[in-house]
């Protein structure tokens, strides 16, 4: 609004009317602004007259600029209290790009259910297509034949049962590592959220081309870093798509400039495995034993003549996938579970007997506990029920126009399934501002997305592929973490479960914890 308040004071200020130029550029701005209105009611009038269903309701907004000076940081809390207003469907315009919110599991069920082949295509901005190569990877990439060929490789081959139990020794040694790492520095402060991505780090880089190094993780939690930030700035471009080609805020040149940086770090990879690839084919007995890294097999996959070839560019843009939605995803979410679990006693009591039960104090945890864990696992449920990864997850775009709730949803609009508020909906949860792990006790929750009101990454064609190692890393983690310590906060500090809006839903102010030695015997630390 300051923009907008500028631009006015300038141009009908009292010192600048005296001008015979300021005067006529102040009638040439009038002029201009009533052509626009006039046009804006226009257009009102038409969508409602041509015969076709309204569009949904929704605020009003300036002409030009629509709803752009009315947004507030925190836009989860903001488009759920708007939610309140103008109902379980409603509109907004930023530039000339409308939005649509949805904020039922009935309506919902009709996007990714109903009619998910047409809202199968990825909202796409110049950020995401700049990261992912023009739009070539599985996050991000339109609904084409080349998306569901990598989807299908990534599900059924690389994340599949066998490949995942195959690369739990990687998993187990990084995360051995950090426990060892965080034990050598016991009493001092820690920040939860760096040790877990740098954890996480590790053990993708380990399963995606088997092997890591303190520099290679360093080199890509910097560039993720720098990627999360470029993702969450606010560009003009994505509002007034009539100006993407020239990259008025530089979005597109900066991000350019992280993918090339991860590109080269791939491209050397790349050569090493082509290198190692090689050697192993001169023994197909070894080259199928099934011990090959992720990276190999999608590079087996490269000069296929059954359909299923892949480009040097999709696997790179599917190693991006994997590097940044993987390591995202996971530091946020047990960062946000760690808060939740230590402003709860009676949560923390529950879990570390769960986990003296289960693992005992003479053992560190394996991950043929996990399954066993029963509360823990549903106190990340509830942790992803409070603070989903991505509040309206991955924002959608119809393909053509078509009907959602007697409204009319146009083609190429944005639309967002504003899972924050559904999670926090009084309708279906049972006191929904409590952290309450209980409730994900008495029913079969999942992360599938078959029920609409519980549905944290995604569903239909469109939701998350990467989950079942999600889940395994989330419970491996923060298992180990709270098994091998005691937690507390720094003196003076009080607990914080305020939220930040961003490409992720992250907590305020990090957690920043001090622990303490919990198991007696000081070699299993070593």
């Amino acid at each position: 609004m300051t923009q907008v308040t500028k631009l006015v004071s300038w141009g009908w200020g009292e010192n600048n009317n005296h001008h015979p130029t300021n005067k006529l550029l102040v009638l040439v701005v009038t002029i201009l602004v009533l052509i626009l209105v006039s046009l804006w009611f226009k257009s009102r009038r038409s969508n409602t007259s041509n015969g076709a269903p309204p569009l949904p309701p929704g605020p009003r907004s300036l002409p030009i600029i629509g709803y752009l000076p009315f947004l507030s940081s925190n836009l989860h809390t903001q488009i759920t209290t708007m939610a309140h207003t103008y109902g379980p469907i409603f509109k907004f315009k930023l530039g000339s790009k409308l939005h649509v919110v949805i904020s039922t599991p009935e309506l919902v069920k009709e996007v990714v259910r109903d009619q998910d082949e047409i809202f199968s295509d990825r909202d796409q901005t110049a950020a995401g297509l700049a990261i992912s190569y023009g739009g070539q990877d599985i996050v991000l990439s339109k609904n084409t034949p080349n998306w569901r060929k990598l989807r299908k490789i990534l599900v059924h081959e690389i994340l599949s049962n066998k490949n995942l139990k195959a690369t739990n020794s990687f998993r187990r040694e990084e995360v051995r590592k950090t426990v060892k790492n965080v034990f050598s520095i016991i009493g001092t402060t820690i920040d939860i959220r760096k040790i877990v991505f740098t954890t996480e780090t590790n053990v993708l880089t380990r399963i995606v081309w088997g092997n890591t190094s303190d520099k290679l993780g360093a080199e890509i939690d910097m560039v993720a870093s720098n990627i999360v930030k470029i993702f969450e700035k606010v560009n003009l471009s994505d509002f007034f798509p009539s100006l993407l080609r020239f990259d008025l805020q530089d979005v597109e040149r900066d991000m350019k400039m992280q993918r090339d940086m991860l590109d080269k770090l791939f491209t050397t990879i790349i050569e090493d495995e082509t290198e190692s690839n090689f050697k192993r084919s001169q023994d197909d007995q070894v080259r199928h034993e099934g011990n090959e890294n992720f990276l190999g097999m999608l590079l087996d996959h490269k000069d296929e003549k059954d359909g299923t070839s892949l480009s040097m560019i999709q696997i790179k843009a599917l190693l991006l996938d994997i590097m940044l939605a993987g390591t995202e995803t996971t530091a946020t979410t047990v960062e946000w579970a760690m808060a939740s679990i230590m402003h709860d006693y009676i949560v923390m009591k529950k879990v570390q007997e769960e986990l003296v039960e289960v693992v005992g104090l003479n053992n560190m945890v394996e991950e043929s506990h996990l399954s066993k864990l029963i509360y823990l696992d549903a106190t990340i449920k509830e942790t992803l029920r409070m603070y989903p990864v991505v509040p309206f997850l991955m924002p959608r775009s119809p393909r053509k126009s078509c009907i959602i709730g007697r409204y009319t949803i146009p083609k190429g609009c944005t639309i967002f399934l504003n899972v924050w508020s559904i999670h926090r909906d009084p309708r279906y949860w049972d006191n929904p501002l409590k952290f309450d792990p209980d409730r994900f006790l008495t029913n079969k929750w999942d992360y599938s997305g078959k029920n609409l009101v519980y549905f944290p990454f995604g569903s239909g064609r469109r939701s998350c592929a990467g989950v079942p190692l999600a889940e395994k890393m989330l419970m491996f983690i923060l298992a180990s973490l709270l098994h091998s310590f005691d937690w507390r906060l720094p003196q003076g500090e009080e607990h914080d479960l305020t939220e930040t809006f961003g490409i992720t839903l992250k907590k305020r102010k990090p957690l920043i914890a001090i622990p303490s030695q919990r198991l007696s015997n000081v070699n299993l630390y070593m």
